[in-house]
């Protein structure tokens, strides 16, 4: 007995049995579910998937510390000894003329210039001339250079020198022997 059994791909049934209907119910279902399930996983991959903001650290705290005021006493004093500037500051030049006034200065700029040479190294902070134009790159150090005028933006910042600025390199204030009373600025004076 023949097991085969012939199969004609070109007949057309005739009549629909309960096969053929289910089958073309079930086709028409899978039209309709197989686009909406495809939207969905469209939509899937293009939900903004959450990012874990990075960690700030919050900025350290600001140490504010209190200077002592030993080194401005005895700047005070070198001041004083050597330009007088005490008594100029404290006198009221007001009904004083411009040539006295003058004068004045002259002695008070030179004693205070004395000073600076001698106690304290100063050096421009910007080695550019005032006047040129510079460009200050990210990161610059923002407590060594003031920005000024209309400020837009971040660094790269490019614009002109106005001021070099001055840094100390060094201070040698005289040594002071103990017991010595900082607060007396300038002694009183008594000729005999």
């Amino acid at each position: 007995m023949d097991a085969t059994i012939p199969v004609d791909l070109t007949l057309f049934p005739t009549t629909l049995d309960l096969l053929h209907v289910s089958l073309a119910g079930l086709s028409l279902l899978l039209l309709l579910i197989v686009p909406a399930l495809l939207m969905a996983v469209r939509k899937a991959k293009q939900a903004p998937v959450a990012v874990a903001e990075p960690v700030r650290h919050a900025p350290p705290p600001v140490i504010i510390k209190e200077a002592g005021p030993d080194a401005a006493l005895q700047l005070l004093g070198l001041l004083q000894s050597e330009a007088r500037l005490i008594d100029f500051l404290q006198e009221d030049i007001a009904g004083y003329g411009d040539a006295d006034i003058g004068a004045a200065v002259r002695v008070v700029h030179e004693g205070c210039r004395k000073v600076l040479k001698s106690h304290f190294q100063l050096e421009p902070i910007r080695s550019e001339t005032e006047g040129e134009r510079v460009t200050l790159p990210k990161g610059f150090d923002a407590s060594a250079v003031r920005l000024t005028g209309n400020i837009v933006g971040e660094a790269p910042f490019s614009g002109t020198l106005v001021h070099r600025g001055w840094r100390a390199a060094g201070v040698s204030l005289p040594k002071m022997a103990e017991g010595h009373d900082l607060k007396i600025v300038a002694p009183a004076e008594v000729e005999l």
